[in-house]
């Protein structure tokens, strides 16, 4: 009786996963779709250069997409005619991505080398990638259950 207790609370706990871990998967996605939107429509001359997070260890991945949150705040539409889309697609980059693990980060956004927009956001859509193949083989590792 024990053990059939304890298979439906670990069959309960395991579907619970499985339907919350692809959604995630689904919103990292978008979130690069949007970021590549964005790369069309940003200010890449005579524009300020942006502290650039590249290759952050596990710890510091919450340090580096808010520091590529924040960067994204600093961006300017390449003319008047993408205004409105430019200032949608940020306001999607302003939301909460990923939730802080509490482990502390060596590094500092300050500490990361300055590049141009086109860069930043090629490398924020690189993070986004490590973070969305992460997520993913989750979901792998829970459908091999």
């Amino acid at each position: 009786m024990e053990r059939m207790i304890i298979f439906c609370m670990l069959f309960f706990c395991s579907s619970m996963v499985l339907t919350a871990t692809p959604h995630k998967a689904m919103k990292y996605k978008q979130l690069l779709k949007t970021i590549d939107q964005l790369k069309d429509v940003v200010k890449d001359k005579d524009a300020e250069l942006l502290h650039t997070p590249e290759n952050p260890v596990d710890e510091c991945l919450f340090t580096a997409v808010t520091c590529f949150q924040k960067g994204t705040l600093k961006l300017q539409p390449k003319n008047s005619q993408v205004n409105s889309t430019f200032i949608k697609t940020v306001n999607i980059l302003k939301r909460p991505i990923l939730k802080d693990s509490g482990k502390q980060c060596e590094s500092t956004c300050e500490s990361y080398e300055k590049k141009n927009p086109k860069e930043f956001l090629q490398s924020f859509s690189k993070l986004m990638k490590k973070v969305t193949i992460r997520v993913d083989s989750f979901c792998l590792f829970f459908d091999v259950l």
